[in-house]
């Protein structure tokens, strides 16, 4: 009996291995633009500092500026991923003018809103309602959405947004898997069945280095820094047949911004590599 059971532990170890390396890891990697100098660089220096170490673009807060950053990402090479923009459901105006107005000026271009769900109501009724028409919305410009589950939120993590999104069954209307939101949820040990049943609609992943629980100084670190399991989880979402965009979230990470991008891209690089080479 001890003897099958070592034989079956290593054998899920072995699994577990093999696992983390089933998939080259070939997606394109942005940062927020809170690791990249938000409200401090200009657009052009964010785009030059970014295309020179090698990342792929950026994801903005805001629609503020987006035409200056529109051009200097363009000027660049590089993308920008998209807008992380609110809606509510408990207020009279669920959305403002300058959202519209942005969904014009992101007619044809790849950009998608990160859409973030706020306020408090007794069920998903208006939810569904306000991300339709802003799905819509965005439908006649050609671009997508993807709900963006956050802690305190309305929608507060990804099963929230799976809801949602299901019942307002939009074409152009999917989900991000936010690792340091999922954590603070306490979803780590449901990882692999709400990926499995998130594949279908999942257009963003965000990373960062991690503690399994804590408070946002421990959920969201630097790459290579904490102890989750990163090369883990992305094996699970490459095995799930997610090849688009995945984020580097940097919320209130301290230090020095060159330097922690230059840290994260190195990183990046690293698993990059792991994954091709084993």
């Amino acid at each position: 009996m001890k003897t099958t059971l070592v034989s079956i532990i290593a054998l899920t170890t072995m699994l577990s291995t093999l696992t983390v390396f089933a998939a080259e890891l070939n997606n394109e990697f942005f940062v927020f633009d809170n690791g990249a100098g938000r409200g401090q660089w200009a657009p052009e220096q964010q785009a030059k500092t970014l295309a020179n170490l090698g990342y792929a673009g950026i994801g903005y807060s805001g629609t503020e500026d987006l035409e200056t950053r529109m051009t200097a990402f363009k000027k660049h090479g590089l993308n920008i991923y998209n807008l992380y923009v609110p809606c509510y459901v408990d207020k009279n105006v669920a959305y403002g003018d300058d959202l519209k107005e942005a969904i014009k000026l992101l007619k044809g271009t790849d950009v998608a809103l990160w859409l973030t769900v706020q306020g408090q109501a007794k069920d998903d009724a208006k939810a569904v309602e306000v991300v339709s028409e802003i799905a819509d919305l965005a439908a006649a410009s050609g671009i997508k959405v993807a709900l963006y589950p956050h802690h305190g939120f309305y929608v507060d993590e990804i099963g929230d947004a799976l809801r949602v999104v299901k019942k307002a069954n939009r074409e152009n209307l999917g989900v991000t898997f936010n690792l340091c939101h999922e954590l603070k949820a306490g979803n780590e040990a449901q990882f692999a069945t709400l990926l499995k049943e998130a594949a279908p609609h999942l257009f963003f992943v965000s990373i960062n280095g991690a503690d399994h629980e804590g408070n946002w100084d421990t959920l969201i670190q630097p790459l290579g820094e904490g102890v989750f399991d990163l090369k883990g989880l992305l094996a699970m979402i490459l095995d799930l047949g997610y090849i688009g965009p995945i984020g580097l979230q940097c919320y209130a990470v301290p230090g020095d911004t060159l330097e922690n991008l230059t840290h994260n891209i190195a990183e990046w690089k690293k698993l990059v590599k792991d994954f091709a080479t084993n």
